[in-house]
């Protein structure tokens, strides 16, 4: 398969481990001296419009993707998330 780069940056990354949209490929890291690709990098979630910067970076070794499709790359990878239906605590004023 012969693919260019700004075609990688079109497709998005899927986690089959849990179904969720980790977002855009962002990056590669690219071992020149052997020409191997080592791992892609999927750029975290805007914050507030992208004005508070992004979330955490997703590094995605060579090893971890399962199948490239035209829009999509499937990956297999667990990640510990932040819950988001966690209980804050809240202040009881009496």
């Amino acid at each position: 398969m012969i693919d260019r780069f700004t075609l990688m940056r079109r497709k998005e990354v899927i986690n089959i481990c849990d179904g969720c949209r980790l977002g855009y490929v962002g990056d590669m890291e690219i071992c020149v001296p052997e020409g191997s690709v080592k791992g892609i990098v999927v750029f975290g979630p805007c914050r507030f419009f992208g004005l508070f910067g992004r979330g955490e970076d997703f590094y995605i070794p060579w090893e971890c993707i399962q199948r490239f499709g035209s829009d999509i790359i499937l990956v297999d990878k667990p990640f510990h998330r932040p819950e988001g239906g966690q209980e804050r605590k809240r202040r009881r004023w009496n």
